[in-house]
């Protein structure tokens, strides 16, 4: 048996206006994953999927145009192999729809695991960008930057560019990150909010653009912020981040109480973390007062409070 996975993420600053050619950075979650398991069967039976959160199991060749067996066609074009004969069995810890990356995770958990029965390891790069077409498919305009940083496990800079490959770097992060996530628990699928921005950007260009312009200026002084350690004005960085993001109609009510509460607890800042309209928003805390947010949180109405860590980065891939 083969067992791959890949992280969950969060988005630190930038999303949505990612779409629209700025910046943004995004960081993995290694202790939150999705896993494949990829166990062989006998000669003749195909290609099977079992996703017990989601309640389903299917075969390749009865439900072709299901999501995960378009991305499995797509894998095994890539590598110019037929089908083999397996059972996929596809878990994850990360909420779905909840801001965390879950569809592109589960999606490079499936690539590797397809992959390697087939004996290849394909690279980072390989891996996102044959999540990022499935994803393309289901998000409407995605930015690409959940399958990169997912599939790198590293946080990154990343920047969409016209008629060119998006800028990947690497981010020094200086200091250790204690991030207090909580989960609304409201699902919204992420081409909602993202096609809904669009129509008012189209609506409105010039005042759209002006307010991408100021989350790229915000992401910039984030990654600053981020190399010289400096947590409390990397705190206030996040908190203007959200502003903007609520200018953008992409906060909801229980996003701003899960915010404000993280704040009034003593957390050097907080905001939304991905597409928006529900799932999941990040607090920074110093390692002392994590549990004094989480708890803050929890009492807010948050459906799931969980801390992560985010390691110190040298800033290589």
């Amino acid at each position: 048996m083969i067992t791959t996975s890949a992280p969950a993420k969060i988005i630190l600053c930038g999303e949505h206006a990612v779409v629209y050619n700025r910046p943004a950075i995004a960081l993995p979650l290694g202790d939150v994953r999705a896993y494949a398991e990829a166990t062989p069967t006998a000669p003749g039976t195909g290609l099977y999927f079992v996703a017990p959160d989601l309640g389903e199991t299917w075969s390749f060749s009865s439900d072709p145009q299901h999501p995960l067996s378009e991305l499995a066609a797509t894998v095994l074009d890539h590598l110019g192999a037929a089908a083999p004969d397996l059972t996929i069995t596809l878990r994850s810890d990360i909420p779905i729809a909840g801001g965390m990356g879950s569809g592109a995770a589960i999606g490079a958990a499936l690539v590797r695991a397809v992959a390697q029965a087939l004996g290849h390891n394909l690279p980072p790069a390989e891996v996102s960008a044959l999540v990022y077409a499935s994803e393309g498919r289901y998000h409407g305009t995605p930015s690409g930057i959940d399958n990169t940083v997912i599939a790198y496990e590293q946080a990154i800079w990343f920047q969409r560019r016209p008629d060119t490959a998006p800028l990947i770097a690497p981010i020094r992060v200086a200091t250790p990150l204690t991030l207090v996530i909580g989960d609304t628990g409201v699902r919204s699928a992420t081409h909602r909010p993202v096609c809904d921005l669009r129509e008012r950007w189209q609506a409105e260009p010039a005042t759209y653009e002006a307010r991408f312009d100021a989350v790229a200026a915000v992401v910039t002084q984030a990654r600053a912020a981020l190399a010289a350690g400096d947590l409390a004005a990397l705190g206030q960085i996040m908190n203007t981040n959200q502003t903007l993001l609520e200018e953008l109609g992409i906060s909801s009510p229980e996003l701003d109480c899960l915010v404000h509460a993280a704040r009034q607890a003593g957390a050097l800042g907080a905001k939304l973390s991905g597409a928006g309209w529900g799932g999941v928003m990040i607090a920074l805390a110093h390692s002392d007062q994590c549990q004094q947010v989480a708890d803050a949180l929890q009492a807010a109405g948050a459906s799931r409070v969980r801390v992560a860590l985010v390691p110190v980065c040298a800033g290589e891939i």
